[in-house]
């Protein structure tokens, strides 16, 4: 099996392939290419799925027992700084490949009818191919050159998929935010490397981790240098992995497609920044502060997404703030040491988090027919509820992951973030409470966010009134129709922008024309659920969603040593394995408090957000700080704490955005005023001097006039300087007072 590890190059080839074929096409042939566009769909999910199939195959040798891999070539040839590329495949490539590839075919799956009436369809196609050859070369790179390289590959097709419907203002806007916040850690990024260099001599992981022991055992180096270029090596995967305070990006990344969400920045981008903490263990372990640091900056994290979770009402949004959370925890897990832990968080969590936004992309495919193409109203929560009546598999499989996602047995998330809190409760009491207090907090906003959704009356219709036959904006277009008021009704007017012919889509049939008499094929006022496409990676990934966390129980690794995934995989072992009576007994010892405390959170969201409640759905309604006392100015906060993100974007806005508007402003009116005042000065004077001799009448006679005046006026100047006289040597004084 051995020759196999030569052709892993295939891997990341296959969608790189794709997105070459299909841009060419797109650029060279738009016309035959659109026509086609289905058949390009196509051979974009069939290329991956190659490289789906390999990917098994690398990590079956590594169940067998084989060796690590790493195949490297010459890239740029010089004596003192040797660069070349390659790559290196041990358990944790290999299961990173398998993540990346299975979630990435499943999101093609989906998105073919997802775009299916989007103008932009090849397009997307070429992005999001491009994006996933991007992260299997940065899962399979050997050296930290070559990941900085693919990781800024992958923030380029993550400007783009981001900003996919670059007419709306707010997706424009977003996908810049997103690139200048990687930018700030990416440069971090890159002088950790170069610092590393310097210390090591080395930009191979392996090799530059050996030296690194070597210098801290021989005490032949400066822990604050070594300290300094781990803290900024660090800065990139806060940024890639939104972590406080560079996680300002994720939110406002949701204006991105939704199949987009669900791959990028659910598991496979935003996990990047934990993958290459995970590949730099070794280096960060030999250093105590830097590890602490990563512990802290991962609790607060963890803290602050869960209670930016609390009362968001965009969809989308609150799964977000969800990832964000998530991905607090996995950093806090590496900063303790929890390796293994933090790494089999990293693939519960993807399964389940993709569920989650595929699923929510189905529901909003569905709501947008009812309530328009604004994502203000279609992703709003507080349109939607009773949808499980209406779209039963989707809110089944978005269940499970919620149930995942809150730690309930036995599905996926329950053991890796169970595992987390044990260790963190034994590293530290303080970030122990902090995790365990965010896991009830996560169990209370996801359930709000299911409950919400799928519970309940369906309210758009309350809400929204009476909806006219006018056709609604397509998601790729600029939405500028106007909305009026009728008696309370939001109702809908034609948008500038809406052609005559209707826009085909296979879910809710075709937008009718307004000048057309026929009726609406459908009644739109009540969602349906979606196509077949759509729904297929919903019951795939709800598979893994309930059963891959179990890998790591003890009743299925009992007997199977060395077969079993997690036993063999290093990054990932949960639990050491369990064969006896008490060993049973201390993990569901240690499982009771954060079941207990994921229980209370569901209890809570049942009570205030449940079918029966009668309570508002909104956090804030009815709410009277004054009248309800300390507790109604305590909501009052949270609701104000989430809803305006923490008030971290606004004070960014007032000190970075502003700040420099008024820093390039006040510069160039220095520059404008100042520095081309003077230069402009000195030629208007010369212009006006130039003019004014010009009058002479152009004869000798003035000149010479001139001139003699100018000189005598000088030479009057120099005779009444005293220190002049000092600064001259004796053998000049004949010159000027004819000495003999």
């Amino acid at each position: 099996m051995e020759p196999l590890y030569g052709y892993a190059w295939i891997i990341p080839l296959c969608p790189f392939g794709a997105s070459v074929l299909l841009g060419l096409g797109l650029f060279c042939l738009p016309g035959a290419t659109g026509i086609l566009r289905r058949a390009c769909a196509i051979m974009s999910t069939l290329l991956l799925s190659v490289s789906m199939v390999i990917s098994p195959n690398l990590f079956s040798q590594q169940i067998n027992g084989s060796p690590t891999h790493q195949s490297s070539w010459s890239w740029i040839p010089h004596k003192n700084i040797p660069l070349e590329v390659g790559f290196f495949i041990d358990p944790l490539t290999s299961i990173m490949l398998i993540l990346v590839t299975t979630v990435g075919v499943l999101v093609m799956i989906y998105s073919d009818s997802y775009m299916s009436h989007d103008q932009g369809y090849v397009r997307f196609f070429v992005y999001l191919s491009f994006f996933t050859a991007s992260m299997l070369g940065l899962v399979l790179s050997s050296n930290l050159v070559q990941i900085y390289i693919f990781r800024e590959l992958v923030g380029m097709c993550s400007y783009l998929l981001i900003g996919f419907w670059f007419t709306r203002p707010s997706a424009a806007n977003a996908c810049q935010k997103a690139f200048i916040t990687n930018r700030v850690g990416d440069f971090g990024l890159l002088l950790g490397i170069l610092g590393i260099y310097w210390i090591t001599g080395s930009f191979e992981i392996h090799d530059l981790s050996e030296r690194f022991d070597e210098l801290i055992a021989n005490n032949g180096i400066n822990l604050l240098l070594a300290n300094t270029c781990a803290i900024l090596l660090f800065l990139g995967p806060v940024a890639k992995s939104a972590q406080f305070p560079l996680h300002v990006w994720l939110p406002d990344a949701m204006e991105g497609p939704t199949p987009i969400s669900a791959l990028i920045h659910a598991a496979t981008m935003v996990a990047a920044g934990v993958f290459l903490v995970a590949r730099m263990f070794h280096f960060f372990k030999a250093l105590p502060l830097t590890m602490s640091f990563i512990s802290w900056i991962g609790a607060i994290t963890a803290l602050m997404g869960a209670t930016l979770a609390l009362a968001q009402k965009d969809l989308k949004r609150g799964l977000a703030y969800s990832t964000m959370s998530q991905l607090g925890y996995m950093m806090l897990a590496m900063g303790i040491g929890s390796y293994r832990a933090a790494l089999f968080h990293l693939i519960t969590h993807a399964y389940s988090k993709a569920l989650l936004f595929l699923g929510s992309g189905s529901v909003i495919h569905s709501m947008e027919p009812i309530v328009g193409y604004s994502p203000d109203k279609c992703q709003n929560m507080a349109l939607m509820g009773g949808l499980r009546a209406y779209m039963p598999i989707t809110g089944i499989t978005f269940l499970f992951g919620t149930l995942s996602l809150c730690g309930i047995p036995p599905f996926a998330c329950f053991w890796s973030k169970d595992k987390i809190l044990a260790d963190s409760w034994s590293y530290s009491p303080i970030l122990g409470g902090i995790a365990w207090f965010t896991a009830g907090l996560t169990a209370f906003y996801m359930s709000r966010i299911y409950l919400l959704t799928f519970e309940g009356d369906f309210r758009a219709n309350a809400s929204i009134g009476t909806v006219t036959d006018a056709p609604l904006p397509s998601r790729h277009s600029l939405y500028v129709g106007n909305l009026t008021k009728d008696s309370g009704n939001v109702i809908h007017t034609v948008p500038q922008f809406v052609q005559d012919e209707a826009v085909p889509n296979k879910s809710f049939g075709n937008v009718r024309n307004p000048s057309s008499s026929s009726p609406p094929k459908r009644n739109l006022r009540f969602p349906e659920e979606s196509d077949f496409l759509m729904i297929l990676p919903l019951v795939l990934l709800a598979i893994p969603t309930l059963f891959i966390g179990s890998l790591g129980a003890p009743f299925l690794r009992e007997g199977f040593s060395s077969n079993l995934p997690f036993n063999w995989l290093d990054p990932i072992l949960v639990y050491s394995i369990k064969t006896n009576s008490e060993d049973w007994l201390d993990l569901v010892l240690d499982s009771v408090p954060s079941i207990a405390v994921a229980s209370l959170g569901i209890l809570i969201s049942l009570t205030l957000y449940g079918p029966t409640s009668s309570l508002p759905r909104d956090l804030r309604e009815g709410i009277d700080p004054e009248a309800t006392g300390t507790l109604g100015s305590l909501l009052d906060s949270i609701y104000n704490w989430s809803y305006y993100r923490g008030y971290i974007d606004g004070l960014y806005n007032l000190t970075f955005v502003r700040g420099m508007r008024t820093l390039a402003k006040t510069i160039y009116s220095f520059d404008r005023w100042i520095v081309d005042g003077i230069v402009n000065g000195i030629g208007i004077s010369g212009l006006f001097g130039g003019v004014g001799m010009r009058y002479g009448g152009g004869r000798v006679s003035s000149h010479l006039i001139g001139l003699i005046t100018g000189l005598v006026s000088l030479l009057i100047l120099l005779i009444r300087n005293a220190g002049f006289f000092s600064n001259i040597s004796h053998e000049y004084y004949p010159l000027f007072f004819f000495e003999r």
